[in-house]
């Protein structure tokens, strides 16, 4: 599934949602400073990065760092997803993170959006350790959204009746929300402490909300996992479902998002 994301990046990188300001500012504006930036222990090329961007797709989460005004470079193990966010203005080297060479460089933050679930956990903490300077922040996050419940019940129905031997429980997808994300934070932050190099991590949590009219919401069900791999039919089976329980809502609807965000700093080496 993982590998599946890039076979539509254009559509992709125009449909996902973004995260809220709130969330990409306190990120930005929290890193260690410029004392520690310079101290000669993690020395760099002027040219560095400030910030490294794991698993960056096609840069939605890099464009609102740069926006911030910090600078970026992506990690990203899809060359088709790299080549959308190379000609939108990020920075971005081709390979998984687990295997990435970071050639000496550290960083004032490591971020991953909806990426850090397809990492080895304790791997890639590891890595961050590695590449972070002295009370830098590693921040991974996720868009988590919660359908009305209407809508929810009416897509399950049909993702049941067109995808029956999906390894899914629609039910609980569709209806979404922060708890359903509690596994994934949990193993994240394990290989956290697994690493030994970090503060006991913590979570953030930001409620946001966005009006979706018909088709903006059907350009993003092909860019989700649990539809990326479908066959064209079946898709088309799906959007037709889907669009017809939006329009008997009116045509648009108000989907509550909650970005969570499981983050902790690099403590200084011993």
């Amino acid at each position: 599934m993982a590998e599946s994301f890039g076979v539509d990046a254009e559509r992709y990188d125009q449909a996902r949602p973004r995260y809220p300001q709130a969330m990409v500012d306190r990120i930005a504006t929290g890193g260690p400073g410029p004392e520690v930036s310079r101290a000669p222990d993690v020395p760099d090329a002027p040219d560095v990065p400030d910030i490294l961007d794991v698993g960056c797709g096609t840069g939605i989460a890099a464009r609102q760092f740069q926006r911030a005004g910090r600078t970026v470079l992506g990690v990203e193990p899809d060359a088709r997803m790299a080549d959308v966010a190379r000609r939108l203005g990020t920075e971005v080297e081709v390979a998984t993170f687990e295997a990435w060479d970071p050639a000496g460089r550290h960083f004032d933050a490591v971020i991953a959006g909806q990426a850090w679930h397809w990492i080895d956990p304790v791997a890639g903490a590891a890595k961050a350790a590695q590449v972070l300077r002295p009370r830098a922040r590693l921040a991974a996050f996720w868009n988590v959204f919660r359908l009305p419940p209407d809508l929810a019940e009416a897509v399950a129905a049909v993702c049941r009746r067109v995808m029956p031997d999906a390894p899914f429980d629609f039910r609980a997808v569709t209806r979404g929300g922060p708890d359903v994300y509690q596994p994934i934070l949990a193993k994240a932050a394990d290989g956290i402490r697994a690493a030994g190099a970090f503060a006991e991590p913590e979570q953030w949590r930001f409620d946001w909300e966005w009006t979706y009219a018909r088709d903006a919401w059907l350009e993003q069900i092909p860019t989700q996992g649990a539809f990326t791999r479908l066959p064209p039919a079946e898709l088309a089976e799906v959007l037709e479902g889907v669009g017809a329980a939006i329009d008997a809502m009116g045509g648009s609807f108000t989907m509550p998002y909650a970005t969570v965000v499981l983050t902790t700093t690099r403590t200084a080496p011993a």
